[in-house]
């Protein structure tokens, strides 16, 4: 068997969403491939659950940008990576790790020491009635809550990209702010015309 023919074998087991569009071109390839991945960062103690999130989404990509994942096994291994990267757009974040409320606790750090409201929160939790959602929700900034059981591979998929959409409105928000600021500041020391 040669090997288009074992790619194309492949290709038919592999769910079409899981995978990049086949008709891109070589240029649009290279263009993916050049630019700066989403960073998802994994929060969780069970290194299993890093596995599995990371074969699941492996092959996705958000406008032409592959994901790059970060991996934290505690909440502080998680606070620490969140002060010294400033670009992660997603946490995947285990409510119970090394104390029962974990999780929560690193998910109002995030809002309230760092300060950093554009990272999408999603709360994974293998203990499904251990906390009334809504509250969780209302309480700690999150963006999504899930038990892990029901968190198949399309959930997952479908959760991590329309996270990634409202980062990426939320940054372009952000910069269009800034940039309003810039001018306006600019404007305001210019000295005032002579008059003619």
């Amino acid at each position: 068997m040669n090997t288009d023919t074992v790619k194309a074998a492949n290709a038919e087991n592999e769910p079409d969403w899981l995978v990049d569009d086949p008709q891109h071109g070589d240029d649009e390839d290279a263009v993916q491939a050049s630019a700066q991945p989403w960073r998802v960062l994994i929060v969780d103690d069970d290194v299993d659950v890093h596995v599995v999130t990371k074969f699941a989404l492996s092959q996705a990509s958000f406008e032409g940008r592959r994901l790059s994942f970060l991996h934290a096994y505690t909440g502080e291994e998680a606070l620490t990576l969140l002060r010294s990267t400033q670009d992660i757009a997603v946490v995947l974040l285990d409510v119970i790790m090394e104390t029962q409320d974990a999780g929560l606790q690193v998910a109002r750090q995030i809002r309230e020491d760092l300060h950093n409201s554009a990272v999408r929160i999603i709360l994974r939790t293998g203990q499904p009635g251990q906390a009334l959602e809504h509250r969780i929700i209302i309480d700690y900034d999150i963006n999504d809550f899930w038990c892990k059981t029901d968190l198949t591979t399309r959930k997952l998929f479908t959760t991590v990209i329309s996270s990634l959409r409202t980062y990426a409105s939320l940054r372009d928000a952000e910069r269009q702010v800034s940039d309003l600021a810039a001018a306006l500041e600019h404007c305001i020391e210019l000295p005032p015309h002579p008059a003619r």
